[in-house]
């Protein structure tokens, strides 16, 4: 049976990955990529000469029956992100469904290593024997609700945020839960790395009068 790796990368700094995640992409037969450009970089460091291939959300059926095919001749495949753990909060999750529905296809095998939700959880102080994971939040339906939902929690709730929305969302999370403990783990494993707790509107504020600050990426964390 053919082996289908799901393989951790990093999320910013390329020391990160692991030496089991080379030892994979070094052997499979194809690796399939979120963008081939930014797996490049990677491949290019520790010296992976192995085939990529696109495969992302706009990904059409045909491509779906290419990977088929592969798996059915015997390759192994690797599945990766641009950055991360893929199939969390990425497109690599119906792929790994549809593989795994056609049972006898091949065998899907996880490589892990790094998660933007692990990596700020450790570090952020709040609570995290329980938590809830949103993956990015909706702009538009379904929004209010979840900030309603995250007020009356009694679990940690985290989720992603780009910075083009990170000060709306600290104005709901005021709106909502204003006495809530916040962290926002700002560029993770990166150059920019910075993790602020406070309360949404400490936060807020901090933000404001920092306007650098709200480059970057930002996973969010609600005690």
């Amino acid at each position: 049976m053919s082996k289908f790796f799901v393989v951790a990368t990093p999320i910013g700094n390329m020391g990160d990955i692991t030496l089991r995640a080379i030892e994979t992409l070094k052997s499979v037969d194809l690796i399939l990529c979120e963008d081939t450009r930014e797996t490049k970089k990677i491949l290019d460091k520790y010296a992976i000469n192995t085939p990529t291939m696109s495969y992302h959300a706009q990904s059409k059926l045909s491509k779906v029956e290419k990977i088929f095919e592969l798996l059915e001749e015997g390759k192994n495949l690797a599945l990766v992100s641009d950055a991360g753990t893929p199939t969390i909060s990425d497109p690599g999750a119906m792929l790994v469904s549809k593989i795994l529905a056609r049972q006898d296809l091949a065998r899907v095998i996880p490589i892990p290593g790094p998660s933007a939700v692990i990596a700020a959880l450790s570090a952020s102080g709040l609570p995290t024997h329980e938590f809830t994971f949103l993956g990015f939040l909706p702009h538009k339906k379904g929004r209010e609700t979840l900030f309603k939902e995250i007020a009356v929690s009694e679990r940690t709730m985290v989720f992603y945020e780009s910075p083009h929305r990170i000060l709306k969302t600290l104005e709901s999370l005021i709106k909502f839960c204003p006495n809530k403990k916040v962290c926002i783990a700002r560029e993770l494993t990166k150059i920019y790395e910075e993790f602020k707790i406070g309360t949404p509107a400490e936060v807020l504020e901090y933000l404001t009068q920092n306007t650098e600050k709200q480059r970057g990426e930002f996973t969010v964390i609600v005690a």
